[in-house]
């Protein structure tokens, strides 16, 4: 009589670890397609990342050396009007001209410093929000692939534990993945700052 109800129990352990293992095939999967989804996202955001801090460091050097010509041309002004100072007659009028010449060319590097300045401000604002989608990104494949990992150990043990840690880390991923794809602005700080 012990016979049937022993084997009963290990069908019935059987169907509960079939259960799990249907139930562990269906996460992965989901999770799989989920994260190459997230993954096409995350390196298009890279990719921009790049081009902006490229651009913006572009730009730095643009006004750097707009800055540069501007200290030439207000040398070039502090010379003439010394030069003036010393010199009489015909001398002193091409003198006048080319510190208005080094004038103007000191207000066109005022204007084009400020548009520089601002426009490489502007790229390293863009980098920082795309980093922060990265950060979202980068947190999404990490929890999603530690879920991977409890959920292959769950298939091999068939704890239904497992199985529910699986899915928090798998849950807290997908939301971090949805968050960079739409651009909600959530952003879990103190572990970005941990694990940075």
């Amino acid at each position: 009589m012990n016979e049937p109800s022993d084997l009963q129990a290990r069908l019935d352990l059987s169907e509960e670890r079939n259960r799990i293992n249907n139930i562990v095939a269906v996460s992965v999967a989901l999770l799989s397609v989920f994260m190459a989804i997230t993954k096409v996202k995350d390196d298009n955001i890279v990719q921009t990342m790049l081009q902006a801090k490229s651009d913006a460091v572009d730009s730095w050097n643009e006004y750097q050396s707009t800055k540069i010509k501007h200290h030439l041309a207000e040398l070039g002004v502090n010379q003439a009007k010394s030069q003036q100072l010393m010199v009489q007659g015909r001398g002193q009028a091409e003198l006048a001209m080319q510190q208005q010449r080094y004038e103007s060319a000191i207000s066109h590097y005022q204007t084009e410093e400020k548009d520089l300045s601002t426009k490489a401000k502007s790229l390293e604002k863009q980098y920082d929000a795309l980093n922060y989608r990265d950060d979202q990104f980068d947190l999404s494949d990490a929890t999603i692939s530690i879920s991977l990992a409890l959920l292959a150990v769950t298939s091999l043990t068939g704890k239904r534990k497992l199985l529910l840690l699986a899915w928090i880390f798998a849950g807290f991923g997908v939301v971090m993945g949805v968050a960079g794809l739409v651009g909600l602005s959530l952003h879990p700080d103190l572990l970005v700052k941990m694990l940075s």
